[in-house]
């Protein structure tokens, strides 16, 4: 399965999980939502960006696939409604999205953010207001460290599994001198801090790193420091 695919299952994954626990929240409150029988899900992803192949409209369609099986089985008699929005990888612009999806609404979770900025900025947007944040394009381990929250599931891989797996076992194999050409987002501060520490304890060293915008294209600048 591609990585494209895996995302995306993970988002239909996630999206069935949010049905479950919002039906079970709103059997327990009614008034949790505005009408009892309605779940309002938002998929917030990269629509045109860097990571619109891994979520975009690809994510919509498997969330709605999700729900279309919810309602066969054990989701009979509701409306379940999903939302979309482009984040443009832009925390300000995802979290206002979120924020009138919460308020305006009455959106019961969002889903997908594909984005690790994006992701943060909703984190601490729903430990505020309440809701379902259910991540399943980001890395950052932020999410699940010093930023974790009771109402954020992270269903991703994350920065420190890629650096206690790939960084561990080169600089074992040999590979003790390293410099990090890195993404500068969150994603990218989170890989290399987890890397680094990798590479420190099993005996490597950190020379440098260089930090590149997001979906940059010439790396020419970069690679000769």
């Amino acid at each position: 399965m591609s990585k494209n695919a895996f995302s995306r299952s993970l988002t239909a994954a996630a999206v069935a999980c949010t049905v479950s626990l919002a039906t079970t929240a709103m059997t327990a409150m009614p008034a949790l939502a505005q009408d009892a029988n309605t779940v309002k899900i938002g998929v917030l992803t990269d629509m045109s960006g860097p990571y619109s192949a891994m979520g975009g409209q690809g994510s919509v369609v498997a969330a709605k696939m999700a729900v279309e099986d919810c309602l066969k089985n054990e989701c009979k008699g509701m409306k379940i409604e999903i939302l979309s929005a482009d984040n443009q990888n832009k925390p300000d612009v995802g979290v206002t999205r979120a924020r009138e999806w919460l308020d305006r609404d009455k959106v019961e979770a969002i889903a997908d953010l594909t984005n690790s900025s994006v992701a943060l900025a909703v984190q601490k947007l729903v430990k505020e207001k309440g809701g379902i944040a259910m991540y399943s394009g980001p890395a950052t381990g932020a999410l699940t460290t010093a930023e974790c929250a009771t109402n954020g599931f992270h269903w991703m891989f994350d920065t420190y599994s890629q650096a206690a797996g790939a960084a561990a076992a080169l600089t074992k194999l040999g590979n003790k001198s390293w410099y990090f050409v890195t993404v500068d987002y969150a994603f990218g501060h989170s890989l290399e801090k987890d890397a680094s520490d990798v590479v420190k304890a099993n005996g490597g060293t950190v020379v440098g790193s260089v930090r590149h915008p997001l979906n940059a294209s010439d790396f020419s600048s970069f690679l000769l420091q």
